[in-house]
């Protein structure tokens, strides 16, 4: 069912900004349990940045253009908002390409237990390496066990919730001190911690010893997704997500508007008032008792009117997608391309590079070796590509970098870019056995099927403040005091932030949606007593 072209009511029991995933959630839920609601989106279509897109001319292939992976999304979502939707594992954890006594190797995390103890030690030249990392990670799952549960229930206190965790050593790893210090006591070879760094910095820029913690927020929500860690393959491309979640909300009769954007949030806590502007000049007012923002904290203060919270935090990633006629040959004989880049293919992320890289772009220049990590999609999931393309071995490449904060872009965007896109690219040639140019598929017009976006590109499309891909920095999953019971309250008791600027937001997960919903459900209850 297309969206309307305008909305069919005067008044709402629900009106929400934005439909992004996280909107898509709390109008499923809402709608389910019997409420009018209106969702108002921008753009001319739903998801956000979790969409799918054919980003190169005349070419079949339909990419996760910027959100990618799911781990952090709650079965329970899934499950109770009847979506037809599904994930599937990679076979590879990861492989990262090194050169050792001049000779091209790496270290493959997958493909069972013993193959990734020989990777190990084949690196490392011993096994304390590799139990050192079924240690470190068996803390991870249970605490992961124990936290990922908790995303959609009230916040927990911080003592309920590190007695919920019951296992000290892992508190003070993850909550108390810098993960540096875990990495660097449990860790001898430089590569190895560096690849254990990497989920401490994805869409975060933070030294692994950064005081304030930032880095372990970001490593814990990257450890705790379905209780497991594991980051799944969306299948159809994240686009089959959220298109997913437009039809549970239009089938519980929410009324979905595209083309329409809210410019003013009134309210006297009871009752809001909220007035938009369509694509074509035209202005309009809805009423309603609740309205629930999916954006980000900057953009809610922005339509009350109020005085932004913080600043902005400064997004820094670079997000390449490219489409491929064929995967590289890799300069590591001893693995096949198509292991290698079905999980995550780590690039100049040994610990002193990340160290290094951070340094340089925290004084203002770009990293001299860019770190990026690269997954093939299309290896997992086949469906993305067309049916010629698939039989004639076409592969997309997905490329995240770290560590390319947008202080380093605001001088010359595009120039910046593209230096940083071959300075990147070139990390990776030095891997390969062919450069990665030589496998680039070409679109309609002739030109190379690849596209990069900085911070302050996805700021542009996406209205991402600074370019920031979780809205603000990551909270600690408890309740201070100014949480609020869920997590997504405001200074106004009928106004709640949806977005991944909510506390236990970030990634692809629809829990500040689900959550949003479950507050007004809440409050609704109380109320009625």
């Amino acid at each position: 069912m297309p969206a309307l072209a305008s909305p069919t009511r005067t008044s709402y029991d629900a009106v929400i900004v934005g439909g992004g995933h996280n909107g898509l959630v709390a109008a499923a839920y809402l709608a389910g349990a019997g409420h009018t609601v209106l969702v108002l989106e921008r753009l001319g279509h739903t998801g956000g940045a979790a969409v799918s897109t054919r980003p190169f001319a005349g070419v079949d292939a339909r990419l996760s253009r910027y959100s990618y992976l799911v781990s952090l999304l709650p079965d329970k979502i899934v499950d109770e908002l009847g979506l037809r939707f599904a994930v599937r594992k990679r076979t590879v954890s990861s492989y990262t390409p090194a050169v050792r006594d001049g000779r091209p190797t790496g270290l493959l995390v997958g493909g069972g237990a013993d193959r990734t103890r020989a990777s190990f030690a084949a690196l490392t030249g011993g096994d304390s390496e590799y139990a050192a990392w079924q240690e470190f990670y068996a803390a991870t799952a249970r605490v992961a066990e124990r936290v990922f549960p908790t995303l959609t229930e009230p916040l927990p206190a911080h003592d309920e919730l590190r007695a919920r965790i019951d296992d000290e050593a892992a508190w003070r790893m993850l909550f108390e001190e810098p993960i540096g210090v875990a990495i660097e006591e449990r860790f001898r070879d430089d590569l190895v911690r560096g690849v254990v760094l990497t989920d401490a910095l994805i869409g975060t820029f933070a030294d692994a010893h950064d005081p304030s913690l930032l880095q372990n927020r970001c490593f814990l929500y990257h450890v705790v997704g379905g209780g497991t860690g594991d980051w799944d393959v969306p299948v159809g491309g994240m686009g089959a997500f959220t298109d997913a979640l437009a039809g549970a909300a239009r089938a519980a009769g929410a009324e979905i508007v595209t083309g329409h954007e809210a410019t003013r949030v009134e309210t006297d806590g009871a009752r809001a008032e909220v007035t938009f502007r369509t694509e074509d000049g035209g202005t309009g007012t809805v009423a309603a008792r609740h309205v629930l923002v999916n954006a980000s904290p900057q953009a809610l203060a922005a339509l009350l009117g109020a005085t932004p919270p913080a600043p902005p935090a400064e997004g820094a990633q670079l997000k390449v997608n490219m489409l491929l006629r064929r995967l590289p040959r890799l300069r590591d004989r001893g693995v096949d391309p198509r292991e290698a880049f079905a999980g995550t293919f780590h690039i100049a992320e040994g610990y002193g590079q990340l160290a290094t890289a951070y340094e340089e772009a925290a004084g203002g220049r770009p990293p001299s070796a860019p770190p990026s990590e690269i997954y093939c999609h299309s290896l997992t999931d086949p469906s993305i590509l067309g049916p010629e393309l698939a039989g004639e071995g076409y592969q997309t490449l997905t490329l995240f970098g770290l560590h390319t904060p947008a202080r380093l872009f605001t001088e010359d965007n595009d120039a910046a870019r593209d230096a940083l896109l071959k300075a990147t690219l070139n990390q990776l040639d030095a891997h390969l056995d062919e450069p990665i140019a030589d496998c680039l598929a070409v679109d309609a017009d002739g030109r190379p099927c690849i596209e990069a976006k900085t911070p302050l590109d996805l700021e542009r499309d996406l209205r991402l403040p600074g370019g920031h891909i979780f809205h603000r920095d990551l909270a600690f999953p408890y309740a201070t005091p100014d949480t609020g019971r869920w997590g997504v309250e405001t200074a106004h008791a009928n106004v709640l932030l949806c977005g991944a600027g909510a506390v236990r937001g970030g990634g692809v997960s629809g829990v500040p949606g689900h959550n949003a919903a479950m507050a007004v459900l809440e409050r609704e209850r109380t109320a009625a007593r």
